[in-house]
């Protein structure tokens, strides 16, 4: 047998064996037939048997948000306990694989028209909703029309602005026309409000019920506190969906979550406390898994609210902001500075060139001076619910303005509600904002001038322009000029200081095990850990 030949038998083999398609015996006899010692095929084995997804077991995860607002209506999503309960118990047309890049998930194909204003998707045969109900072509159309119209109030309507036609051509394929050419469509689909509810066959969707077609069956619901699912034994996927039962719990407060991690009373935590993320690490029984993300903190200014309507007001609260004593000291270096604008150095486009903001008190001063002030006072809501140290963080940003003639009033706001009393509703506040694939989808949910979830109430024409000419450009060099230039005008005119961009930093017990690569989009793998995940 030659070289390539064992090879290829041999990594047949191996494929097989990690899938449970053969047994340990078959395998140890084909490597022997292909000339393998017994010793390296007993190695083989033992090696492909450890990374081997095993079935069973209870999952526990210690969330890091939970509010009694929560809701099951994807159109309302704000928070990460809604995000994570929605990844497990329902499934996307795309999604963002552990190699964070877009690929199928319940469209199994998709293709564009050169123009890409129209786009074909092909969907998967023999899904079943939990309710037994057969997945269609029907259900995509009313799953994405829920977000859009009038009278939508989805958190990602704006995302599907361009959208003008959306038709079943048959039970298993979707044609979408476009008013203007969209490269990034398939990951436009991956955004988490855009999960696949069963049609009412009315034109609508039924959503209160909890029914998906994920790989976990979700069988109580408080929201808030606790999410609790089993396993879907018609799940589509071969693969995926390794636990017997999974449960969400809402720990907001990070010490209790990484007590609770420690005791065992949970499998795996969102959000380590970076400032303590050493100890944990040193616990035998503990990982600690860092991933760099597009996860960045925000202060957000409403820029049609004085003072935040004065540029110069703007500039000098963005020059008054240590960020590198920000990142060493909140973040203890897990993450990158930030230049006032929300595309980090792991999303595409992101502007190196464009040149770092640095604390400059003086250049502060100037700017106050130019607003015709001598100095400034404002209050700045913030919380531990969008980062643990958002506080802290806060408190820094106090400490370093001083120098400038700014008098930051840090006012501590409730956890409970942070998303629906304080984001959105108060003139400056800290916020945390997931990471985006790409440009288009994180300017189009927070920066577009009719974006539900523009919280600067920021509206630049020229940004907007560019903004629809960039989603349809298919020359990626030109497309990249477009992507610097909003950066730079987020940096220099936008109402939002970005402090930074986070790693994600989360932690699992030592039996809890994963694939080598893990999605970057969101924590614990993407949100995904639920699915991707299983016990040694």
């Amino acid at each position: 047998m030659s070289d390539f030949a064992r090879d290829h038998v041999i990594g047949t083999l191996t494929n097989q064996l990690r899938e449970r398609r053969i047994s340990r015996r078959r395998f140890m006899e084909g490597c022997l037939a292909s000339g393998l010692t017994v010793a390296a095929a007993t190695g083989l084995a033992s090696s492909v048997e450890a990374g081997t997804p095993k079935p069973g077991g209870h999952f526990r995860v210690g969330q890091d948000d939970g509010n009694t607002t929560d809701t099951l209506d994807p159109a309302l999503y704000l928070g990460q306990f809604e995000i994570s309960t929605s990844h497990t118990h329902r499934n996307y047309l795309t999604e963002i694989t552990p190699d964070n890049v877009v690929g199928p998930e319940l469209a199994e194909s998709y293709e564009a028209s050169p123009d890409a204003t129209v786009w074909h998707l092909k969907l998967r045969k023999g899904v079943e909703f939990h309710s037994g109900k057969s997945f269609t072509s029907q259900d995509v159309v009313d799953s994405l029309n829920y977000h859009r119209g009038e009278e939508s109030q989805s958190g990602a309507k704006t995302l599907l602005d361009a959208v003008e036609d959306i038709k079943a051509d048959d039970e298993h394929s979707v044609t979408i026309t476009l008013s203007s050419g969209s490269a990034d469509f398939p990951y436009l689909l991956t955004d988490y409000h855009f999960t696949m509810l069963p049609s009412d066959g009315e034109g609508g969707v039924t959503w209160d019920a909890g029914s998906g077609t994920g790989g976990y069956v979700l069988t109580d619901w408080d929201p808030g506190v606790r999410a609790a699912f089993e396993r879907f034994p018609n799940y589509w996927k071969e693969g995926r969906a390794h636990f017997d039962s999974v449960e969400l719990l809402a720990i907001p407060d990070v010490n209790a979550r990484q007590t609770a991690l420690q005791t065992g009373d949970v499998d795996a935590m969102f959000e380590v406390d970076v400032r303590t993320a050493h100890l944990m690490a040193e616990n035998p029984e503990i990982n600690v898994i860092e991933v760099p993300s597009g996860t960045h903190l925000t202060y957000a200014m409403h820029v049609d609210v004085a003072p935040f309507d004065s540029n110069d007001v703007r500039l000098a609260l963005k020059y008054g902001l240590d960020r590198e004593l920000a990142l060493n000291t909140v973040l203890n270096g897990h993450g990158t500075i930030g230049n006032d604008h929300p595309i980090g150095p792991t999303i595409p486009y992101h502007s190196a060139e464009l040149e770092q903001r640095v604390y400059d008190p003086d250049k502060a001063k100037f700017h106050l001076k130019q607003a015709g002030m001598e100095d400034l006072k404002v209050d700045l809501s913030a919380s531990d619910v969008p980062m643990p140290g958002g506080v802290d963080l806060t408190v820094l940003y106090q400490e370093t303005a001083k120098a400038a003639g700014i008098d930051i009033n840090v006012i501590r706001e409730p956890e409970d509600g942070y998303w629906s009393d304080v984001w959105l509703v108060k003139p400056f506040s800290l916020v945390s904002w997931g990471a985006r694939p790409t440009p288009d989808i994180m300017f189009s949910l927070g920066y577009a001038a009719e974006a539900p979830w523009n919280d600067t109430h920021f509206k630049h024409e020229r940004f907007n322009q560019i903004l629809v000419e960039a989603r349809a450009e298919l020359d990626d060099a030109k497309r990249a000029e477009m992507y610097h230039e909003m950066q730079q005008i987020m940096r220099d005119e936008g109402g939002t200081i970005v402090p930074m961009f986070r790693n994600y930093v989360y932690a699992a017990r030592t039996n809890v095990k994963h694939d080598d690569k893990l999605s970057g989009n969101w924590g614990l793998d993407g949100s995904r850990g639920t699915e991707r995940w299983w016990f040694e």
